[in-house]
């Protein structure tokens, strides 16, 4: 097990969370202010509804009075370049007139953390460039590897748009032609950033952008994976129609207009593009990199702060890896190029195959139901919605992560998933993959998703924001939480995975604050993710390259796991006998997502009820 007295040693003197006071311990009453914040979350959330309809899809709400919703994806215009978060930012001045200090508990939590998501949301809008993707995060480029609707929109419409009727289908038809048009908007917005801002990704994002562009221009007619999947789901339905031709008609109308442009644009700014990886060498790219690390930790840490955490908890981690490389008679170089040299051992390697992928596909479901049987040793709650293991498509597969969690429904008809990107079995030796399961699935994104949508007295708003360090943060901590209950006891190999994982999400701070702050290059970075981590070269690609795109979402991970392990062991140290893991799990889960800011008062607010 991870010694996190000696992890959170290295992080004292960086991370500068703001203090906050802590809870008062009043019972939930219906006072004015709560009545006005509550209205006030409902007015925010029917807003956000309104601005993507996206997000309403995949809450289930895109019917009875939102049944419009469905017709439509979100806009893409620049004047909605903050997508969701545009309505936070409106909001502000409603939120400053509730009289705060009449908040008291969960009621306070959930103030400040809306107040804090507004205040993001206006700092973005500060900056003329970029928007928010379909993550929800910052992003200073509108179409690369990871974002644009070309990215998103073809997963989303087979993985969510759910058909069962004519109006469904007539609905995702209508998508269809918004996807071009949304398309269309984002070209606008490409060459308005570059023309008038300067703002251009660098060479090898818009190199893999077109690859990707071109791959999806190639599909046309009935074939079209955009096509198929309505026919698909018509079939399955039993909507009669001619579905196919119609979709094809847009498909190989409007559809490809569309990405015509979008690659002739990317095309045009080829020859600009420099090889410069980060955000800091570009027009206000310091501020804009500052603004991105504050969202995405949720702390005060300033760029030189954070990567000195990462530096140390990189020593750290390898100290821990080291011996266990050493019994299985890895003793040369490095502990990257050990976990390398590991990595190829082909007693844990999948062939590359499509058999080699379902034999990956079958081991996973299998971890997810092994963790399952463990969990009510250590929550008092678990998720009604189940979670389904799938790969990444194949359209995405060669930008997209490595994995990733995608929530259920809020009504809970559409399970969660796990994704896992099969591009290479290269890159998942078989003691790698236990930790990401219990990252994505089981107890970590999954479970905290699930039970936040289940939560029966948390506001909609609150249901539906993110926090990446709280969400990352409590991946990793899931992943800590699934070595505590012996998952790695029989399969000892597997805890190498676990350090790795640690190490490379340790590794990803050092990488994000040099590459965005301190002037390192594509290069450089690969070539430390390798040495340090022991990453497969092609996974580590991927990795740094996603970093370029979303600068300071890498850093969420490990500082998120940091603090919550921190005030776990706080509030250990505070409560003594009186410590119940599983009551502290659900005061950090309860409440959904937060800053980490915020988060301190919860847990300060538990522990004072805890010893009173």
């Amino acid at each position: 097990m991870i010694d996190r007295r000696r992890l959170l040693a290295s992080a004292a003197g960086g991370l500068s969370l703001v203090a906050l006071p802590a809870f008062a311990r009043v019972p939930v009453q219906n006072s004015a202010a709560r009545i006005q914040a509550r209205a006030l979350y409902d007015t925010i959330f029917e807003a956000t509804l309104q601005a993507s309809p996206v997000n309403a899809t995949g809450l289930g709400l895109d019917v009875g009075a939102h049944a419009d919703l469905k017709s439509r994806i979100d806009s893409r215009a620049y004047a909605d370049r903050l997508n969701m978060f545009k309505p936070m930012a409106a909001a502000r001045p409603a939120l400053a007139a509730v009289d705060a200090s009449g908040l008291a508990g969960r009621d306070r939590s959930d103030y400040d953390t809306v107040v804090w998501m507004a205040d993001r949301a206006a700092e973005i809008d500060a900056f003329p460039f970029g928007g928010v993707d379909s993550y929800g995060y910052p992003c200073p480029y509108v179409v690369s590897q990871l974002t644009g609707l070309y990215q998103s929109v073809p997963d989303f419409l087979d993985s969510q748009h759910t058909v069962a009727n004519v109006a469904d289908a007539e609905a995702y038809l209508s998508r269809l032609e918004s996807f071009a048009e949304g398309m269309n908007h984002e070209t606008a917005r490409v060459a308005k950033d570059a023309d008038e801002h300067g703002l251009v990704p660098p060479d090898f994002i818009i190199d893999k952008t077109l690859v990707q562009l071109r791959a999806l221009r190639a599909q046309s007619g009935e074939s079209a994976g955009l096509v198929q999947s309505l026919v698909k789901k018509t079939a399955e339905a039993g909507v009669q129609g001619d579905w196919g031709k119609r979709a094809a008609a847009l498909v190989d109308g409007p559809v490809a207009a569309a990405l015509d442009a979008q690659i002739a644009q990317m095309e045009r700014l080829r020859p600009l593009a420099s090889h410069d990886a980060g955000i800091g060498t570009r027009p206000n790219g310091v501020a804009y990199y500052d603004l991105c690390l504050r969202f995405q930790t949720s702390t005060g840490l300033s760029p030189q702060q954070a990567h000195q955490v990462g530096l140390d908890q990189v020593a750290q981690i390898e100290a821990l890896a080291d011996p266990l490389l050493r019994q299985r008679g890895y003793t040369e170089g490095s502990v990257g190029a050990r976990l390398t040299a590991f990595g190829k051992d082909p007693q844990y390697l999948y062939p590359n195959t499509d058999d080699g992928r379902n034999a990956l596909l079958a081991d996973l479901n299998h971890q997810v139901a092994a963790i399952e049987a463990r969990l009510p040793d250590v929550f008092e709650r678990l998720p009604r919605a189940r979670v389904e293991v799938r790969r990444v498509p194949v359209s995405i597969e060669l930008g997209a992560p490595r994995g990733y969690a995608q929530s259920p429904s809020l009504d809970g008809s559409r399970p969660g998933a796990y994704y896992i990107n099969l591009v290479d079995t290269a890159i998942w030796p078989k003691w790698a993959l236990p930790t990401l399961t219990y990252h994505e699935s089981l107890p970590g994104h999954h479970l905290q998703g699930a039970l936040a949508l289940e939560a029966t007295d948390t506001p909609l708003l609150l249901k539906s924001l993110g926090f990446n360090a709280y969400g990352e943060g409590w991946g990793l901590y899931a992943e800590q939480l699934a070595e505590e209950v012996g998952m790695y006891d029989d399969f000892t190999e597997g805890r190498l995975g676990y350090h790795q994982s640690f190490l490379y999400r340790a590794a990803r701070i050092v990488i994000d604050t040099g590459i965005h702050s301190m002037g390192w290059s594509r290069e450089q970075a690969i070539r430390y993710m390798v040495d340090t981590v022991g990453l497969a070269p092609g996974a580590a690609e991927s990795e740094i390259e996603r970093y370029c795109v979303w600068p300071g979402q890498a850093c969420g991970y490990k500082i998120g796991h940091t603090e919550i392990d921190r005030l776990r062991t706080v509030a250990k140290e505070r409560t003594g006998d009186r410590f119940d893991i599983k009551s502290f799990h659900s005061a950090i889960l309860d409440g959904g997502a937060m800053p980490l800011e915020v988060l301190g008062r919860v847990v300060d607010q538990w522990t004072a009820a805890r010893l009173a």
